[in-house]
């Protein structure tokens, strides 16, 4: 059975075959998260996306050496700016904290000095590395073992700019009059191939937005900034263009040649789908004119956006979420886990309330099942296990692009006919051996049924006072006649499985129990 995938840079759907022999582990790198605050479920729909792509392969028999950088310098504010206008990032969370520290309000959990940007990453990069685990990220589970796939930019800052010092000599970059060193976009005739953007285009500011400031120091408007000399910026290093930092872009060409071998050889690289200009369009150029190789990486894998109830995620529209906003509703990784995959990568995605209660009731389902079969009972000694028969369809559906809607709605279907208990089953350990290995081998691709568990930090006590917190908010929705609002809250209990009554002694609520 062979992985069909759609390449963001063909754009099509293409058989996936290794670059190497096929004895060589798959090579895959992901733009991982800037450490400047904590991380959305908007961010990790496409971590958990590649972590899903990974887990598939695997399933397939291949060993993966799966790379994701966390980023702790030199990302803008403006992504859709070829040079990345803007603050960066790791400044506007020391500014952040400074008025937290001003004000009295900083996080008991976040003792970090303003002052120091290296604390600031390294608390953020925990928190995002707490949540992956949470998650069930594979390359954040195995970060123990294996740290150095989870690089940080600030450690290979002496490699890139050995990266720009090569892109000069090659003739592919220039220091401009303003002291800063540019991309030349114009020596490499194959800019735009993976985002379809055109230099003409760019040059007449079409596809992608440049900074005015700095026109009439470049070549073309499409040129794009490889190190910013600047002698005030909060992170600066030493140079032979003066102290400042690097650009954005050329983080990942240094990190993914430095740790997953020559460039050109790289099965996969994945990002959500703004990253593939200008950022990745930026790699592609700069990584193949450092080395003359024909690619960068074989297989561009992009997730598409996430949004809320049908709308953009915004702190104003109070739809903004991280991972422990959702938790601290009482929702259980798993079921977080599975809203997040569950729709197809190359599709919006919308998160819902109602969704993440219908994963939660399916991941329980699942559970049960698992119990079951681990107690001997299947559902009939007779022929192949429901699981089993169901375990190459699934595989199957990932294999088609990875639609994972598909897979588990096969998995859904066995299920079913596969739950028994004592009186409607027989007891036969080695059919339920083999149906539990079968529904570990799917549940290896999804990663939910060792997740199925509140947090340990939300106590039954935290989760009685929140809910009546919430009740008495719809309450007073009810009274206000905001009945939006009052709707909004009882959906929001229901994903947790909390269902309410109102009766003339008021309103009660109760555990869900299937």
């Amino acid at each position: 059975m062979q992985l069909r995938i759609h390449n963001t840079l063909t754009r099509a759907l293409e058989t996936f075959e290794p670059a190497s022999d096929g004895v060589s582990p798959v090579s895959f790198y992901t733009c991982g998260p800037t450490v400047y605050d904590y991380a959305h479920i908007g961010n990790f729909r496409s971590f958990l996306n590649a972590d899903v792509l990974r887990r598939t392969l695997e399933v397939l028999g291949h060993d993966v050496i799966h790379v994701m950088n966390i980023t702790d310098v030199g990302h803008m504010t403006d992504d859709s700016n070829v040079d990345g206008g803007g603050e960066d990032k790791m400044e506007i969370a020391a500014k952040r904290l400074l008025e937290y520290k001003k004000s009295g309000t900083l996080p008991e959990n976040a003792q970090v000095d303003p002052d120091d940007p290296m604390a600031i990453a390294d608390f953020y990069a925990e928190a995002f590395l707490e949540d992956a685990r949470t998650l069930g990220l594979l390359v954040a589970l195995e970060a123990e073992e294996h740290p150095e796939r989870l690089p940080r930019p600030t450690r290979y800052v002496r490699e890139m700019i050995a990266l720009v010092e090569s892109l000069i000599e090659r003739g592919h970059a220039y220091v401009a009059s303003d002291g800063a060193v540019y991309f030349d976009v114009g020596s490499f005739p194959d800019y735009g191939e993976l985002s379809g953007n055109t230099v003409e285009a760019l040059r007449a500011g079409e596809g992608g937005r440049v900074l005015e400031s700095n026109q009439a120091v470049k070549k073309s408007p499409a040129d794009f900034m490889l190190w910013k000399p600047d002698a005030s910026h909060l992170m600066r290093w030493e140079s032979p263009w003066g102290a400042g930092y690097p650009g954005w872009h050329l983080e990942c060409s240094v990190m993914a040649e430095s740790l997953l071998g020559v460039q050109g050889v790289i099965d996969f690289h994945s990002g959500g789908e703004d990253n593939i200009f200008p950022h990745h369009e930026c790699e592609i150029a700069q990584s193949r004119c450092a080395t003359g190789a024909p690619s960068f990486a074989r297989y561009w894998f992009h997730t598409r956006h996430l949004v809320v109830e049908g709308q953009k995620m915004s702190k104003s529209k109070g739809n903004f979420f991280t991972v422990r906003d959702i938790l601290e509703k009482g929702a259980t990784p798993a079921a977080l886990r599975l809203e997040l995959i569950r729709t197809h990568y190359r599709q919006n995605a919308n998160f819902t309330l109602q969704g993440l209660r219908d994963c939660g009731r399916m991941v329980d389902r699942w559970c049960r099942l698992s119990d079951q079969l681990r107690s001997g009972v299947v559902a009939s000694s007779e022929g192949p296990g429901h699981l089993e028969q169901a375990l190459p369809h699934f595989m199957g559906a990932l294999c088609d692009d990875l639609n994972v809607a598909r897979a588990i709605g096969i998995l859904n279907e066995a299920a079913s006919l596969a739950r028994a208990d004592e009186k409607t089953g027989c007891t036969d350990r080695n059919r339920s051996d083999a149906e539990l290995e079968a529904l570990q081998r799917m549940d290896h691709v999804l990663g939910v049924l060792e997740r199925n568990e509140a947090p340990s930090t939300h106590s039954d006590d935290s989760i009685s006072t929140f809910v009546e917190e919430r009740i008495a908010a719809r309450i007073q929705a009810k009274a206000d006649k905001d009945w939006a609002s009052a709707d909004a809250i009882r959906d929001e209990l229901g994903s947790m499985g909390i269902e309410i009554k109102d009766g003339p002694e008021g309103t009660s609520w109760s555990r869900v129990v299937e």
